[in-house]
């Protein structure tokens, strides 16, 4: 009997946060979806030990990240305040965790899906690194924006897929000792996926 299977190196694999402030609550699409999704991913992140970047869009006015994953990204290895659009501001972009020779896969939630989750995807593949953005996890004011962006996305080489996908495509192997904590985290979550993909996803399919 074979040694059991071990996650995939995940040292490569950064998330990002961008840009959920409590100011666009009432101005963003399904924004409770948004935070739903969100909370998934940084629970699955913190699971994976896989690093999370966190910005915001001038703090002085806007106010700070939603109450709601404060505690979820307490320990976030960046947390930058920018008036950039996409988050790959100095802070950002010359950190040890994009520096490496090694190519990073990012995976990405936020808002708004036109504008700083677009541009900070094209400035990524730009350098080369793999980036996922979840369907389910970004918005934007105008419903009808979001799927021209993912659309323009894949088309510049971006994955844009799912929350549950791209936990499953990290972890890879149902034999891997994290296998248990995402099965709970899926169990727990499914009623609020559920409501994320009939609700965010609901005219994209």
């Amino acid at each position: 009997m074979g040694p059991s299977p071990r996650l995939p190196d995940v040292t490569d694999t950064m998330s990002s946060v961008c840009d959920l402030q409590d100011r666009f609550r009432n101005a963003i699409w399904q924004f409770d979806k948004l935070l739903l999704t969100s909370q998934k991913v940084l629970r699955a992140a913190k699971i994976f030990q896989i690093p999370i970047v966190v910005t915001t869009q001038n703090k002085a006015r806007l106010g700070g990240i939603v109450p709601e994953l404060q505690e979820l990204t307490a320990g976030a290895a960046l947390n930058v305040d920018k008036t950039c659009f996409s988050m790959m501001v100095p802070e950002v972009s010359s950190h040890e965790l994009l520096m490496s020779p090694e190519k990073r896969s990012v995976v990405i939630v936020g808002i708004e899906s036109h504008i700083c989750v677009t541009q900070t995807a094209l400035d990524l593949v730009l350098r080369g690194h793999r980036v996922y953005v979840l369907a389910d996890g970004v918005s934007s004011c105008n419903e009808q924006e979001i799927p021209v962006a993912l659309a323009r996305l894949r088309a510049e080489g971006v994955i844009v897929t799912t929350s549950e996908s791209w936990m499953y495509e990290t972890m890879g192997d149902a034999g891997v000792a994290e296998f248990k904590e995402v099965a709970k985290l899926v169990k727990e979550s499914a009623g609020d996926t559920k409501t994320v993909l009939t609700g965010l996803l609901s005219s994209r399919i």
